[in-house]
């Protein structure tokens, strides 16, 4: 399967366009959805054997993974999340599964499914409890991408020892759940809410992977990458908007303007280049764990920094007319804000810094590019 870049890129005005509907009453993009549906985006991360790309499962795949995650973000911040979540959980069902889970879960995106992963816990956390041949389940999560529209949602829960086991749990219109977390200022079409798990019964080859396995390093901290990678289409999106509104209004060539299009420039090459390096580094086998973690945690403080300058510069840059909600950029940028949120910032780079103190970072070949 070779994936229609050019074809994603053509539709990124209608993905922006639903965009804005799905912000003003926090519907979720349907049509974005079955726009990457269609193209294959859904399959591209499944192994060619299985009839995908290969795209974060196969060796070499992380540059395609980029292009496509990259891409998607500059068209829907909210839909690049969901396709990211989706592509989360095949990664690690491929990682820690069994080879029948992994076809199983080909079969089901072949015909239609939607993926996510669920980890956040609410006061109510989820547990897990031998019941006969199957496992009874009990609790609920929070901040759920898609938590009406996912149909496969791999989660985490304790189980009566207190390990922490990965579950793949199939979905369908009778679970209970919310639509979206009330009150949220950005990302509103990821339809993120929450699930209650409460009585639902899954057959014991829902258990995926073994005990802490989602936990392990370097694969917990180096997925974050793919995040930085929809981020990073919002970072494009951003300084386009700005040099096309500043050249709009024949303000362009105000020096002082100028130099704020240069620093939004140099901020966005700043989080290419972090995040590129990042995706090489989650997909070099020959590196210490250590290396690969602290690297990517790195990267995502980088790409944070970069993706708040260039807000910054947006607003210094286009005054109110940014905080106008008529405006595109207003609501990229709360998208933006919103997504950039991931957690224990100071806790992340403190501890990459320490591992990087007395050694030197990876140097991947940042000349490896996305082959459309």
């Amino acid at each position: 399967m070779t994936f229609p870049f050019e074809s994603l890129k053509n539709s990124l005005p209608d993905l922006e366009a639903e965009a804005a509907e799905n912000d003003r009453d926090s519907s979720f993009p349907t049509a974005g959805l079955a726009c990457l549906r269609d193209l294959g985006a859904l399959c591209a991360p499944l192994p060619k054997t299985l009839g995908g790309c290969g795209f974060g499962t196969d060796p070499g795949g992380g540059p395609g993974l980029l292009h496509l995650l990259r891409l998607t973000g500059e068209g829907n911040l909210s839909l690049g999340r969901l396709l990211e979540g989706h592509i989360n959980a095949v990664r690690l069902i491929a990682r820690y599964g069994t080879s029948a889970q992994l076809q199983k879960a080909s079969t089901d995106i072949l015909g239609g499914a939607l993926f996510g992963i669920w980890v956040t816990e609410t006061t109510n956390p989820v547990h897990i409890t031998p019941d006969g041949a199957t496992f009874l389940l009990h609790g609920e999560k929070m901040f759920a991408s898609g938590a009406l529209h996912v149909t496969r949602a791999l989660i985490t829960a304790e189980t009566p020892d207190g390990e922490t086991r990965m579950l793949l749990v199939p979905l369908d219109a009778n679970r209970k759940a919310s639509p979206a977390v009330g009150g949220l200022c950005g990302m509103r079409g990821a339809g993120t809410g929450s699930c209650d798990f409460t009585g639902i019964r899954v057959a014991s080859d829902a258990l995926t992977g073994h005990p802490g396995d989602y936990l392990r390093q370097p694969e917990f901290s180096a997925g974050a990458w793919r995040g930085m990678a929809v981020a990073l289409g919002g970072i494009d999106r951003l300084v386009t908007l700005l040099r096309d509104q500043l050249v709009s209004r024949a303000r362009d060539a105000n020096p002082y303007q100028r130099t704020r299009i240069g620093e939004a420039l140099i901020a966005q090459e700043t989080a290419a280049l972090w995040t590129r390096k990042a995706a090489l580094v989650a997909d070099d086998k020959t590196l210490p764990p250590g290396d690969v973690a602290a690297t990517i945690n790195l990267a995502r403080i980088a790409v944070e920094r970069a993706g708040l300058d260039v807000i910054e510069r947006v607003q210094r840059s286009l005054g109110l007319s940014a905080f106008v909600k008529t405006n595109v950029v207003e609501r990229i940028m709360r998208d933006l804000s919103t997504y950039l949120r991931q957690p224990a910032p100071d806790e992340t780079l403190a501890e990459a810094a320490g591992w990087f103190t007395q050694r030197d970072l990876p140097q991947p070949d940042l000349h490896v590019t996305p082959k459309p």
